[in-house]
């Protein structure tokens, strides 16, 4: 499984694409906001800082707007994946774009027939939003299930999987159970992936014993 991280913070991205554990990086208009900075600025840092794709959004929601927009998004970097809507605009933008050799990222995907939909139209990944089912009383995951199964019903579909709305380790942990092939997670549900109590009280136990021997790795006395 691929990681994205889902944030438009340039020093957090950094930091955490030293660990080696970022694959990715997914954006949207209100990520951008919170920056206080130029979108296009913004978007052409973080492709420098990753190699992997990233998911820059458009505005638009009609099909020529989109499809303009997605295109000078292309033109920022070479591992832009444009973002656009589950619509039935942003389902052409989608096939065109694709067509002419742009990575399409299909968000706010909230069914299986949507995302059959957005497979048919070449869309390379499709971002099925498991928190924000849940929080309507519907079983994200359930989902994610869905669409693995029918996918792998129809190998000539290439469309990855890419879990998004991951609200914390155990949405992570059932995603990659699911088949997903990319989730997206806000730094902060990154970095907690690497924590366990258990790990903690190891640690802590092991730098106990060390201290009582006096000695240090780096001094021969």
């Amino acid at each position: 499984m691929q990681f994205f991280v889902d944030t438009a913070d340039v020093d957090e991205i950094r930091d955490l694409a030293s660990t080696g554990m970022v694959d990715g990086v997914t954006t949207n208009p209100s990520l951008i906001a919170k920056t206080g900075r130029h979108f296009r600025d913004v978007i052409k840092e973080i492709c420098a800082v990753v190699s992997g794709p990233v998911s820059a959004e458009v505005t638009a929601t009609d099909f020529e707007t989109m499809l303009a927009e997605g295109q000078g998004l292309a033109d920022l970097a070479p591992n832009i994946a444009v973002k656009v809507p589950l619509t039935w605009d942003g389902l052409k933008t989608c096939k065109a774009l694709s067509d002419d050799g742009t990575a399409v990222n299909v968000t706010l995907c909230f069914s299986v027939n949507q995302a059959l939909l957005a497979a048919k139209a070449g869309a390379a990944f499709i971002s099925p939003f498991v928190g924000r089912l849940d929080d309507i009383g519907h079983d994200g995951m359930e989902l994610i299930d869905e669409i693995r199964e029918v996918y792998d019903n129809y190998p000539d579909l290439d469309t990855r999987i890419l879990a998004a709305s991951i609200r914390s380790p155990s949405h992570l942990r059932q995603a990659a159970l699911s088949g997903a092939d990319v989730a997206t997670l806000p730094p902060g549900v990154l970095r907690q992936l690497v924590e366990h109590p258990l790990t903690s009280k190891g640690l802590d136990a092991f730098l106990a014993d060390w201290k009582k021997t006096g000695q240090t790795i780096l001094s021969e006395n």
